[in-house]
């Protein structure tokens, strides 16, 4: 590494460990400048790519660069009508954007199981798979099938709709699954004890963590699961984006740090990039502004591996898949 790119890790590092400067868009345009050189145009021309959670904010940015790409976008909601507004207003952009909308409630794990059965006999391959549904709830609340819903929309159901969908992934050259999580999981342990969230009082935001944290913690786990199929998997957090989840769910937060925000698309990058880059960067691993980051910041965050075979074992059990 030459000095100058000593100098860039340093101050990249520094500014992750500062955490406001480096989440914020004073972070992603200072990092841009050391940038590798971004994707070709046509890197994705060819491929499938399915994004769930993708009629807004952040989701709805990385199936617009993706579809920018080449790709062809399987824009997947649990609103059927808010997908086709995003899809219009996409092509509406882009007149070549090749966007489809998909509808399926990911926290639902029978809804899952069937559209990924429906998916499986009409798409022949699928090359890229973003989990970026997201929810942030105000109090407690289970799905149908009794999971806490921040368990079944973050971890449970992508678990189970990658492993549904990997007979079409593993028809890809080069299958790519990736996680949205959030910086938010740098406060939180794993919670080994009470995945769905049963005991204490509540609070959505911290459910929201945990379940970031599992995403985190599993990455590995589901890397090697399925490098059988070649399938490369990696997570990543956004840093801090102005979108419509944040204004509804954290009005607080968004007073206090508006002026820094990153846009949607800053915050997509990432992931847009993970997508497209050739070659593919390693699996198994956690990323931010196109770079691996450390999993823990906090001393209190540290798992050993005791628990983290107990949330995996506990995640495998709830959606019904075997755990070798």
């Amino acid at each position: 590494m030459s000095v100058l790119g000593g100098m860039r890790s340093v101050f990249d590092t520094v500014l992750d460990r500062a955490v406001v400067p480096g989440y914020s868009s004073v972070g992603y345009r200072l990092r841009q400048l050391g940038w590798a050189d971004d994707p070709e145009p046509d890197a994705l021309k060819g491929r499938t790519v399915l994004v769930t959670g993708a009629n807004r904010g952040i989701g709805k940015a990385i199936a617009a660069g993706l579809a920018r790409l080449g790709a062809t976008v399987l824009l997947t909601v649990r609103d059927r009508e808010s997908g086709e507004r995003a899809r219009e207003e996409i092509v509406a952009a882009d007149s070549g954007a090749d966007v489809q909308v998909e509808v399926c409630d990911v926290s639902d794990l029978g809804a899952i199981r069937a559209f990924a059965a429906d998916l499986t006999s009409r798409v022949p391959t699928l090359d890229v798979l973003i989990h970026n549904a997201g929810v942030l709830p105000a109090t407690r609340t289970e799905t149908g099938e009794g999971h806490e819903v921040t368990l079944a929309t973050h971890v449970l159901g992508p678990v189970l709709l990658t492993e549904c969908l990997l007979p079409i992934l593993a028809r890809s050259d080069d299958p790519r699954v990736i996680l949205m999580s959030s910086g938010g999981m740098y406060t939180q342990a794993l919670p080994a004890d009470d995945p769905e969230y049963r005991a204490g009082r509540y609070s959505g935001a911290t459910a929201y963590a945990r379940t970031k944290r599992i995403q985190v913690a599993l990455t590995p786990i589901l890397a090697r699961r399925w490098a059988a199929q070649h399938v490369r998997v990696y997570s990543m957090h956004p840093g801090w984006a102005d979108t419509p989840g944040v204004a509804a769910s954290l009005p607080g937060f968004r007073r206090l740090t508006g002026p820094i925000l990153r846009t949607p698309e800053q915050g997509a990058d990432t992931a847009v990039w993970l997508a497209a880059t050739n070659p593919a960067q390693p699996t198994g691993r956690f990323w931010h502004d196109r770079r691996p980051r450390g999993e823990h910041y906090l001393p209190l965050t540290h798992y050993d591996d005791r628990d983290l075979e107990v949330v995996w074992r506990y995640c495998a059990e709830a959606i019904g898949i075997e755990n070798p």
